[in-house]
């Protein structure tokens, strides 16, 4: 027998039958899932109690050298590759039985001690089910950050590659077409519909990874039973073991990298949540459960109030209820020994032998009424139901002992989780069909860009399914009202705040299946100008949910339920500093015609000589100036926070720019005069030391800052560590002492001139202490959480590139701020855009304060401290770019770019070939720019304006002449002026405006007539144009003997023919057409043909 089977024996038998188990009485559902943004994370010195894999000394676990060689050996095995890059590779039949890596066995498993499953036995135990049934196949599915491979298992039965095909076209059929997928009774009779089961996202909540294990073994045990070959013919069953397996190894909540992955699944910041998010859209599961813990008794959800706004909740609510009330019903009536239950006839967590009346589970839908929602789509389960899935957070009962878990909790609470599995699987099966109706309109809704149904108490009695749960909403269930665009547009061009975070942001709509196209041609609308290429995602798609969900800004919901279980807003849109618009209603027309991309447009090629500049607007532009610094080249930031390179570094510009999509441009002149402003600053390679926790960690590596922690205990112990740095980042306070050795060290490196960037309390305290800053600071109540608008004051360091939306949890102003200390960003006079914002410190006290301040003294100190949460869990993006422009200005500097020699002046000509040109002939205008001096011939663009100063055409100049053709141009007087932009050492010019006169295009009227001998004349009138001129439109007179016989329309379709019938008394007549012209085409007159009549 094995120690775990020893183990576990041991405790059904001595501990569990005589259910002498003492649950803690302060044990609640609040319990199972601490909110971190309630309290400041825990720090030591300055940095986070938490294991990260950054390679330091000290690290729990050491990535060992089986962990290295995993991906070389996957690679040679050509299977489980690429799930970096693009959908999750399927396989093409089942089974699927790779070899797969062993792991060697931890020493200090945090498993151990409850006789789990360790990591490190799961392959062992896959191969050996593999090799003896072909009803289990495994797929690595991606890897955690220490190395160890994500598992996903698939229990079905076997399927040739036609079969899995058939299926594989089912499940694209019913999300992208849904209307086909449900008249299709083959599908409808035939789909294997998907049950997805996962554990272990928080590491140190194991034991649904164990009920898991025990699931795949119980189902292949019997595999031979009738129920079971009915259940693997008709269904797939998915399991993925651990999703959190180096915190699982190590007994810790979040990952290595610091961060709740269960919080990470719209980020991505994790590759364990970007394996789940992968998985989760290849398998389009009909139903998903996340097992979890703990929370005292059993937890299932559906959730409390508020409701995501852009759930489908009446196709989701039904059957989750329904199923969460059957798992509670056949959980208790297992009679799991020590299982705790609520004893309903008390109110007290009793177990099942000791109730006094009925028990229950919690079911937070029913029983929580504020405080464990399914707002925000951070999480597993709510990420997963975007998906077209019924989901469910699984809580299991019995705490943890300390930081392990004890033999009697694990067998407990694996013992619930297999029943909860079992109930989950009886219930899906027994409703496949009505669920997969459900999915199927989903998806139908969003593809045909249906209104939004918005449950509440007054339609839920339409919804039909299962209604168990209409007894228990009520109006803080009502979803609020939501009325989708018909398109968001992330333009391209100068509207754009940011074209490399907009490229971030496309990204990551791409990766979770969003369609994104980009607009073929320009369209204005409502005043608004779309610019071609301007990236569209078009709201008649089966992910429109999730699409709103990520885009949208969100609700108000602060008066509709007391307290929130975790953040209440989290727009990408106004998070991640690209410029997003919005363009008509769902339902409405089309902005225009769109191709579809599977990835950003690329930048343009640099230009080919001469100063190189692109704009420290975010994050990737900030990580590539960082590398041009890394080679010691000089970077010079102007006041408008562009970045300008010299020639003599155009290579490491060149190669930052190809790592990091960059789009270097040509300076303008002004920048160019702009190199020798005092205001200019030359940056310098920085050093950077730092506190905080894993966000701040985070930030300076995604900036690629050179960046070093410090706590006061090394200051302490060696002051000098502060010669080494140039600036300072406070993400956490420093915990210095007055007068201590590191103390005084910090001031004196202060006072020479170095400045102090931070957030929150600590940094305010370190700017005030080290730094010039004079404020006092005021927080919000700890668990309001939102989105808010910011001003921006003329003058402040993040005046360039500036955001107007934030993320606050909480919202932290500023207040009495002294002489020199001004305000960065303050707080909009109506702050409030989304989220959940009550209490002291509210939006109508934080109206109009400073969210962040700055300051300098005569010695050339810089601080600034941020009052938002900019670098929350690593999600607004756009306070990457805040953070590193900031440290760039109060570092220090480096050497600036020379100014190169004044530019030449220029003349620049405009000549027309023609001075009159008809309608439909391009209107050709040559330019010619003139240097006042030298040989050198001016390189650069020419732009032409009409009369309404409109751009009409531009050109590239060749020695320095262009010819600009400009077409469609309606007839009437115009006139034109160019415009020199130099690329080269010269300066702009302006022509004097030119006249050009245009006429109508000239027409061509005939026709031709048979000689009639029944009195009537047939002809056939032809008007020609010009081919550019289109077809003639207009009033067309037919002439007999002078006098208009008929008189008819030519309209467009008829292409300048029309035949026409005359009756006419015998006799000889003379016959004319006269087209009487129109706006565009001038009139003309046929010749005179005689005819007899008769």
């Amino acid at each position: 027998m094995t120690l775990r089977a020893t183990l576990l024996t041991s405790a059904l038998v001595g501990g569990l039958a005589s259910a002498a188990l003492a649950v803690p009485a302060a044990v609640t559902a609040a319990g199972a899932d601490e909110r971190p943004g309630l309290a400041p994370q825990k720090t030591v010195g300055g940095l986070p109690e938490i294991h990260r894999h950054l390679g330091e000394p000290g690290e729990v676990i050491a990535r060992s050298a089986t962990m290295r060689s995993a991906d070389a050996a996957r690679d040679a095995r050509g299977f489980g590759t690429g799930w970096s890059d693009g959908p999750l590779p399927m396989p093409a039949s089942y089974p699927v039985q790779p070899e797969l890596t062993t792991y060697p066995d931890e020493p200090d498993d945090a498993t151990d001690a409850a006789a789990l499953w360790s990591y490190d036995e799961l392959a062992p135990q896959l191969t050996e089910w593999m090799a003896a049934s072909d009803l289990v196949s495994t797929q690595v599915v991606g890897q955690s950050v220490q190395g160890r491979d994500l598992y996903l298992v698939t229990v079905t039965a076997p399927e040739t590659e036609e079969q899995t095909a058939q299926q594989t076209a089912w499940r694209e059929l019913i999300r992208t077409d849904p209307e086909a997928a449900a008249a299709d009774t083959d599908l409808v009779a035939g789909y294997k519909t998907p049950i997805w089961f996962s554990g272990n996202v928080h590491g140190n909540e194991w034991e649904g990874t164990d009920a898991i294990m025990q699931t795949i073994g119980d189902l292949l045990d019997a595999a031979e039973d009738p129920a079971t070959v009915e259940l693997l013919a008709g269904h797939r069953l998915y399991f993925s073991l651990t999703l959190n397996p180096d915190g699982r190894t190590i007994g810790q909540r979040p990952g290595v990298l610091g961060l709740d992955i269960n919080r990470d699944m719209i980020t991505n910041t994790t590759p364990e949540s970007v394996s789940y998010a992968r998985t989760a859209q290849a398998l389009q599961p009909l139903y998903a459960a996340d097992l979890h813990g703990y929370t005292g008794v059993l937890q299932v959800e559906p959730c409390g109030p508020p409701h995501g706004d852009s759930y489908e909740y009446d196709l989701f609510l039904p059957h989750g209820y329904a199923l969460a009330l059957q798992v509670e019903d056949e959980v208790l009536g297992a009679g799991i020994p020590a299982n705790p239950v609520v004893d309903v006839a008390t109110g007290l967590i009793s177990t099942v032998g000791d109730l006094t009346g009925q028990g229950r589970i919690t079911i937070p839908y029913r029983d929580t009424p504020s405080g464990w929602d399914d707002f925000p789509p951070i999480f597993t389960a709510q990420y997963a139901a975007f998906h077209g899935a019924v989901t469910a957070t699984v809580e299991l009962p019995l705490p943890r002992t300390g930081a392990t878990q004890n033999p009697l909790g694990a067998t407990v609470n694996t013992a619930v989780g297999r029943q909860v599995i079992d109930s989950t699987i009886d219930y899906v099966t027994a409703h496949s069909a009505d669920m997969l109706a459900n999915q199927i309109e989903v998806f139908r809704r969003g593809v045909e860009g249906a209104p939004k149904v918005q449950l509440t108490t007054e339609n839920i009695a339409d919804v039909a399914g299962p209604d168990e749960w209409k007894e228990h909403w009520d109006v803080a269930d009502d979803q609020n009202p939501v009325s989708y665009p018909r398109s968001y547009v992330i333009p391209v061009g100068e509207d754009q705040r940011s074209r490399g975070d907009a490229a971030t942001l496309v990204r990551q709509l791409m990766f979770h299946g969003v369609e994104v196209g980009t607009l073929d041609e320009t369209r204005i609308a409502g005043g608004v100008t779309y610019p071609a290429g301007s990236y569209v995602v078009d709201m008649h798609q089966p992910l429109r949910g999730l699409a709103h969900a990520l885009l949208d800004v969100g609700s108000d919901i602060s008066d509709k339920v007391p307290s929130m279980y975790d953040v209440s807003a989290w727009s990408l849109a106004h998070l991640w500093g690209a410029t997003v618009l919005e363009y008509g209603e769902t339902g409405g027309t089309r902005l225009g015609d769109t191709t579809p991309v599977t990835a950003p447009t690329g930048a343009d090629d640099a230009p080919e000589d001469g100063l190189l500049a692109f704009p420290l607007a975010g994050a990737d532009d900030l990580r590539a100036v960082t590398d041009v610094l890394d080679t010691g080249a000089a970077v010079s930031l102007l006041a408008d926070g562009t970045a300008v390179v010299g020639p003599d570094d155009r290579a490491a510009a060149l190669a930052a720019a190809a790592a990091y999509d960059v789009e270097l441009v040509s300076p303008t002149p002004a920048q160019v005069a702009a190199l020798d402003d005092p205001g200019t600053r030359g940056l310098d390679d920085l050093v950077v030391g730092y506190t905080g926790t894993q966000d701040d960690v985070l930030a300076m590596e995604a900036l690629g800052l050179d960046a070093r922690p410090v706590t006061a205990a090394e200051l302490d112990a060696d002051p000098t560590i502060v010669d080494t740095l140039d600036v300072l980042w406070v993400g956490s306070s420093l915990g210095l002492s007055d007068g201590s050795d590191g103390d005084a060290a910090l001031k004196a490196w202060a006072d020479a001139g170095h400045g102090v960037i931070g957030r929150g309390a600590a940094g305010l305290d370190a700017a005030s202490t080290y730094g010039p800053v004079v404020a006092t600071g005021s927080s919000a109540g700890s668990s309001s959480n939102a989105i808010v608008a910011l001003t921006t004051p003329e003058g402040s360091p993040l005046r360039p590139f500036q955001t107007d939306s934030a993320f606050v949890y909480p919202a932290y102003s500023f207040g009495d701020l002294g002489e020199g200390t001004l305000p960065a960003q303050a707080y909009a006079p109506e702050p409030m855009l989304a989220g959940h914002w009550t209490g002291t410190g509210g939006p109508e006290d934080t109206a109009g304060r400073a969210a962040s301040v700055w300051a300098t003294d005569e010695d050339g100190s810089r601080a600034l401290v941020f009052g938002t949460s900019l670098l929350f869990r690593h999600h607004p993006k756009a306070g990457l770019g805040d953070v590193g422009r900031a440290l760039y200005w109060a570092g220090r500097e480096g050497e600036k770019v020379v100014a190169p020699a004044e530019p030449v002046v220029t003349t620049t000509t405009l000549t027309p070939a023609s001075s009159r040109v008809e309608y439909g002939d391009d209107v050709v205008l040559d330019v010619e720019v003139a240097p006042a001096s030298g040989e050198d011939a001016p390189a650069g663009t020419v732009v032409v304006t009409d009369d309404r100063d409109r751009p009409v055409g531009t050109a590239t100049l060749s020695d320095g002449t262009a010819t600009v053709r400009v077409g469609g141009v309606t007839p009437g007087e115009r006139t034109y002026t160019a415009t020199y932009e130099p690329t080269s050492l010269h300066e702009a010019s302006t022509s004097t405006t030119v006249p050009v006169t245009i006429d109508r295009a000239s027409t061509l009227t005939r026709f031709k007539a048979r000689t009639p001998k029944d009195g009537r004349l047939r002809t056939k009138v032809r008007i020609r144009t010009a081919e550019a001129a289109g077809h003639a439109v207009g009033r067309v007179l037919v002439l007999v003997d002078g006098e208009v016989e008929r008189a008819f329309r030519v309209r467009r379709k008829d292409e300048g023919n029309r035949a026409v019938t005359l009756r006419l008394p015998s006799g000889r007549v003379e016959v004319q057409v006269l087209f009487r012209g129109d706006e565009l085409r001038a009139p003309s007159r046929s010749g005179t043909k005689r005819v007899t009549v008769g």
